[in-house]
């Protein structure tokens, strides 16, 4: 009984903390309309404080802004002398059209949601391994990004692309926003809690980045701070509970058709030479054993270490070992029998393995797999029927009281279309109008993007230890107009560097210098260091090296010789594809991308660090491809004419003033014949102008 009070008093407590929390009262509206809103809400609270915005940047400061603010890339010069040339009405929004229809806007805003996704390449954990399909998630992004799919409709396909009705292909891949948690492949693990660590990482993240709330918090216990007990994160955690993964067949345009033809030859030819070295009988026989290895431990080792190595090396292994054989999908086959022509070798004597020729048939198999044109793939999630409990003190070896999925009570209800709530429910309801919460934690990351800070400057987490909005009126508007018009990303995107606060120049004047550094007032636009990406990338573009391809597999471009273990570099233009495809090893990162403050996939960032140290400068000066970088545009420029000109124009959309032009010609003159103009532009992509967005 007294236990049942206490549990009860606590409850009272956390409803009690949410009534009076700002980020869970509805969002409202303030009466101001049209394009202007958004200057007419940040002057009204500059005169409160008797400050006056800042006067519009230069042209050319301005462009350059734009086009690395919505695409990641800078300006070209002749996309610069355009636009300094054009002194009609609407130029501005031209520009901004011109940049929202760039294939390279879903890249630099993909590259910004993936952040959020804890997008890598690997599994994590010590074997680290490979993940070669993620990439199917990533392209998925790009595309919806680029056609501006509508976020609530985002969000739905994401959270529970799988469950909606009639759904897509492209739905269901979606779905691989939750398969990017990490995967331990290590031997003699208990699939079941780091299953559940899986589930517990779902869970935690849909908190976060829709919610903005901390929701983690409550896994052991109740929330200390916010509205959420342990049972509502239960409620939670069971949406997820209720999924499973599953690898499907994800054909990019120009697959399909040459997959198609070639396939009834490709599977004659393999079942002859399965049946031909009976591996058919022989894999029934060893499919029984590893099952009774599993159902017996302990009682014959060779087979006991065979089947841990299926459960942690083969991708999805002990779910195919268990699905009849008449059931498995012609993908789940293959998987199994290569596996077995791989390992059969664990549970059979040396004298049989050399009998049976199987690393001959298994590499006339890997011949015969390299003429069938192959079909991408994507890592999904699927429903799956479980029941979940509370976690007593968040042990999953300790499951308390049975609970449904349910969203925290101190939000708005769920109106669930069925007798039990479904991931689909749930993603209904994240960008459902009643909930205050999923508008305004997506505007404030926007926001971020373009002032370096949002509106609230803890845009993961709106909680009672998150900090107050600095213009909540502001947040509540462009909140509600991020809805009304239909969840656009872009038309967001157009509202805030539409406005005269976004063009302002960020030049600090020793008057707010001293009453504002952090800009909370925005009297001023702020200087940003480009992100890690956006720092490889222009280098790449001004020097003409920038492979412009959009979309597809990860790549592996030069490092520093020993960064990284199998690290093959990739050939040809690869090389110098966006930041954005270069391969992520949770592990092992890209060193230059890590230096520069890029995350690594472990978890769900909703704001980057921007760090200064003395191995960023290193970097910039050494690393393979600003070596390279700088030699090609010292080349491009002896080949366009105008050299020094031409450098500025191209890294700062600008000509160099008298004193930095007489610099750097005194510098050119000191320096060997063959290298000079390397290192004149070595020297201007150095410069703070080319790393910073102004």
């Amino acid at each position: 009984m007294r236990a049942a009070r206490l549990i009860l008093v606590l409850a009272s407590a956390c409803a009690a903390m949410g009534a009076d929390l700002w980020s869970l009262q509805p969002v409202r509206k303030p009466p101001v309309e049209g394009a202007d809103a958004i200057d007419g809400l940040i002057r009204a609270r500059l005169a409160k404080e008797k400050l006056a915005p800042s006067p519009e940047a230069p042209r050319h400061v301005l462009l350059r802004r734009l086009s690395l603010d919505l695409t990641g890339l800078p300006p070209t010069p002749a996309e610069m002398a355009a636009f300094l040339a054009d002194g009609s009405p609407g130029a501005w929004a031209r520009q901004i059209d011109r940049l929202l229809k760039s294939p390279h806007y879903g890249e630099k805003w993909g590259r910004h949601w993936l952040d959020q996704a804890r997008y890598a390449d690997s599994d994590g954990f010590r074997a680290d391994r490979f993940r070669p399909h993620a990439w199917r998630y990533r392209q998925w992004v790009i595309d919806a990004l680029n056609r501006d799919l509508p976020f609530d409709q985002f969000t739905i396909d994401q959270i529970a692309g799988d469950l909606v009705p009639n759904g897509s292909t492209d739905q269901r891949i979606a779905t691989g926003f939750h398969r990017n948690t990490l995967t331990n492949r290590e031997g003699g693990i208990d699939s079941e809690q780091f299953r559940i660590e899986q589930v517990i990482d779902r869970t935690n993240t849909t908190g976060t980045v829709w919610l903005g709330l901390t929701a983690g918090c409550a896994q052991c216990h109740d929330h200390k701070y916010d509205p959420i007990s342990q049972r509502d994160y239960y409620r939670l955690f069971a949406f997820f509970n209720e999924a499973d993964e599953d690898q499907m067949d994800a054909p990019m345009p120009g697959e399909l058709g040459p997959h198609l033809r070639l396939r009834p030859a490709y599977d004659a030819r393999r079942r002859e030479l399965l049946n031909g070295a009976n591996v058919p009988a022989l894999q029934a026989e060893w499919e029984r054993g590893m099952l009774e290895a599993a159902a017996n431990p302990g009682r014959k080792l060779d087979w006991d270490h065979a089947f841990d190595d299926l459960r942690t090396d083969c991708e999805d292994g002990e779910k195919i070992l268990r699905t009849p054989a008449g059931a498995r999908t012609r993908r789940q086959a293959k998987i199994l029998a290569d596996y077995f022509l791989a390992n059969y070798s664990r549970v059979i004597s040396k004298e049989r393995k050399e009998e049976l020729k199987f690393d001959a048939l298994a590499k006339q198999l890997r011949e015969l797999d390299g003429t069938l044109p192959p079909l991408s793939e994507a890592a999904v999630l699927r429903a799956f029927d479980r029941k979940s409990h509370v976690l007593s003190r968040g042990d999953f070896k300790q499951p308390g009281a049975a609970v449904d999925p349910g969203t925290p009570s101190a939000l708005p209800p769920l109106d669930a279309a069925g007798p039990r709530a479904t991931r689909l429910d749930l993603a209904r309801w994240l960008v459902s109008r009643s909930n205050p919460l999923t508008a305004r934690v997506v505007v404030n990351r926007v926001w971020q993007e373009y002032f370096g800070r949002g509106l609230v400057r803890t845009s993961e987490n709106f909680g009672n230890q998150g900090e107050l909005p600095t213009h909540p009126e502001l947040l509540d508007w462009l909140a509600a107009e991020f809805m009304d018009g239909g969840w656009s990303l872009k038309r967001l995107h157009r509202l805030i560097v539409s406005s005269a606060a976004y063009r302002q120049s960020s030049a600090v004047p020793e008057e707010l210098a001293a009453r504002d550094p952090e800009n909370k007032l925005l009297a001023r636009q702020s200087r940003l260091r480009l992100s890690a990406e956006a720092i490889r990338d222009s280098a790449l573009a001004v020097s003409g090296l920038l492979s412009a391809e959009v979309g597809g597999p990860s790549v592996r471009p030069a490092q520093p010789q020993g960064a990284g273990k199998d690290w093959k570099e990739s050939a040809g233009r690869d090389r110098y594809r966006r930041g954005l495809y270069i391969q992520l090893n949770r592990t092992a990162p890209y060193p230059l991308l890590v230096n520069f403050d890029a995350p690594n996939g472990y978890g769900a960032v909703c704001r980057r660090n921007r760090s200064n140290t003395p191995l960023q400068a290193l970097n910039l000066l050494n690393d393979p491809v600003f070596v390279e970088a700088a030699r090609a545009l010292a080349a491009r420029t002896e080949a366009e004419g105008g050299r020094l000109d031409r450098i500025f124009e191209l890294c700062l959309g600008r000509k160099p003033a008298n004193d930095e032009r007489e610099w750097l010609l005194t510098y050119w003159s000191s320096q060997p014949e063959a290298m000079a103009w390397t290192g004149v532009a070595s020297v201007v992509m150095n410069m703070d102008e080319f790393l910073t967005r102004e």
